[in-house]
């Protein structure tokens, strides 16, 4: 469906996606039919031994667990309703949380769900305007289990930190598994935040160069885009807080891993000032680009203002002399009238007043 078009403003796609119909039985799985087809890959492993594959179907998962200490299940795509159904009753997930994971809409979030943690982040899509992807996170005793939108994700170093064994995550819990899955996704927002300065700082060198072209409209849709990653971390420092909490969590977020949820969670107060300092930023540039549009505005009129003061006076006398009484048919009698060298004093005359004028405006600093 292609998206209409408005002079002067970006007509934004919908940012709230629910596949269930009103009044649906809560805990309702109904996916979206052009969502990608779910794909099942696993990584068990141990602190001496990994395994790595791609599974054709769900029925393949059941096996697999427990073989390992650590399953990571990832499952790609949310195209199947009886798919994630089944994943559900695999690892006896809460219908709610399963209703979560499908409507692609949820801000980040933590919930326990007895036996298991649940949680929502978002991830940045390369584009010329901010786009997410929801990352739904299941954390158990032995597995973690995870739901993607699409194919690719920001993940990667984690799995290589898995395969080479670097740091001490194979020998963690699921819990320090899902704490780094968390960290890769903050940090996969700072160069998203940082593009944000270096494009305010380009906006900040046009305007100073009075260079800067469409730039209200840009302002407008990049402090946009801020408020919005903005209530995002908002929601996503919440859920760090919740899961670092005590209460309800004791057997599922060790506290050797809640220090490093510490650590990602200052990292998501670094990205919130960033944010905040950027929004005040475009209200300040606003601010300038108006000011310099209105001292170009007054330039202009005072260069006008000028030219009409020098051609008030002229235009009086020419008015003056421009009546032309004829002194047989009249009794004023107006010498000028018959004088030969009339003309050119009225046009040196009037050099002399522009030019005292000129003169007087120039050291009064008027044309400076």
């Amino acid at each position: 469906m292609k998206e209409p078009k408005h002079a002067g403003r970006h007509v934004r796609r919908a940012l709230f996606r629910r596949h269930s119909a009103p009044g649906a039985v809560p805990g309702t799985v109904q996916t979206d039919p052009a969502a990608q087809k779910p794909e099942i890959r696993i990584l068990s492993y141990g602190p001496t031994e990994l395994k790595e594959e791609t599974l054709p179907g769900v029925s393949r998962v059941e096996p697999i667990l427990r073989r390992r200490p650590i399953t990571w299940v990832n499952v790609i795509g949310l195209g199947d309703s009886r798919t994630i159904q089944e994943i559900g009753r695999i690892f006896k997930l809460h219908p709610l949380a399963l209703e979560d994971v499908v409507n692609v809409h949820q801000q980040p979030k933590a919930e326990f769900y007895g036996e298991s943690l649940f949680l929502v982040t978002r991830i940045p899509v390369p584009g010329p305007r901010l786009e997410t992807e929801q990352i739904s996170i299941f954390v158990g005793d032995d597995y973690v289990l995870t739901f993607q939108e699409k194919a690719g994700d920001c993940f990667e170093p984690v799995r290589d930190r898995l395969r080479e064994s670097r740091g001490n995550i194979r020998s963690e819990g699921p819990d320090y598994l899902a704490y780094t899955l968390l960290d890769s996704v903050v940090d996969a927002w700072f160069p998203v935040v940082e593009h944000y300065g270096d494009t305010l700082d380009e906006i900040d060198r046009q305007i100073t160069d009075n260079d800067a072209t469409n730039t209200v409209p840009q302002l407008h849709a990049i402090r946009h885009e801020l408020v919005r990653a903005r209530r995002l971390f908002l929601r996503q420092r919440e859920a760090l807080g919740i899961m670092r909490r005590t209460d309800g969590s004791a057997e599922l977020v060790k506290p050797e891993t809640r220090i490093y949820l510490r650590d990602c969670q200052d990292h998501t107060t670094q990205i919130i000032d960033a944010i905040d300092t950027f929004r005040e930023m475009c209200s300040d540039l606003r601010e300038f680009h108006f000011s310099q549009v209105t001292d170009r505005t007054n330039e202009t009129m005072r260069v006008l203002t000028v030219i009409a003061t020098i051609f008030i006076p002229l235009s009086f006398f020419t008015g003056l002399w421009g009546m032309n009484f004829d002194t047989q048919t009249s009794p004023w009698n107006m010498p000028e009238l018959e004088w030969r060298l009339g003309y050119p004093f009225a046009l040196g005359m009037m050099a002399t007043i522009a030019g005292v004028m000129l003169f007087y405006f120039w050291r009064k600093g008027w044309l400076r």
